[in-house]
């Protein structure tokens, strides 16, 4: 019975230390269709996405862990993954043309998902974007998110669930900048 013991021990820290280790990717970005229903409605002009900064893999932005498990960008990094959905959600919405003279610029500032808490995990992620027309800036602004999520002590439990938040905590954000004012008159024809 003590082997047997030994054994489940042994056998559950080198679960515990194979999870620690393990890469996840960050599932695909759904659009918040409401949220483009109202950034439809407001009439957007065409307008072209500039690649999102900060393109660097190394950078602090793009490197999300998990309780050790390194959480990965399905499009390289998640400066590209913010960039994606962007265009995604704009063609959804017939405004995106890759040679419009207004364009978004965007700078990821800080992108988190943390399952640290025994309970909740949390997701921060804080973006600036610029607006352009024609050279001329119609709106720099800072929008920033935040999401929970249930979480659990354990880390199988918990690991996924972050995983799974990721894609929410875009979508939040972005709900958030498609349902400002100043940004649907920045890209207003």
């Amino acid at each position: 019975m003590t082997v047997t013991r030994v054994h489940g021990f042994a056998f559950c820290a080198l679960a515990v230390l194979a999870t620690g280790c393990a890469q996840l990717k960050a599932p695909p970005y759904a659009a918040d269709y409401e949220a483009l229903d109202r950034l439809k409605a407001s009439k957007p002009a065409p307008v072209a996405v500039v690649k999102v900064q900060p393109t660097d893999p190394n950078d602090p932005v793009n490197n999300l862990s998990l309780r050790g498990a390194r959480l990965l960008s399905p499009s390289g990094t998640f400066a590209k993954y913010l960039e994606d959905a962007l265009v995604n959600d704009l063609k959804e919405v017939a405004a995106y043309d890759a040679k419009s003279r207004t364009r978004i610029d965007a700078r990821i500032l800080s992108n988190e998902i943390s399952v640290g808490n025994i309970v909740t995990g949390t997701g921060v992620m804080e973006v600036q974007i610029e607006i352009t027309r024609e050279g001329m800036q119609r709106l720099r602004k800072t929008y920033k998110a935040n999401t929970s999520f249930e979480s659990s002590f354990a880390g199988i439990v918990a690991i996924p669930a972050g995983q799974a938040a990721y894609s929410d905590l875009v979508r939040t954000l972005l709900r958030q900048v498609y349902a400002d004012p100043q940004f649907a008159a920045a890209l207003a024809s």
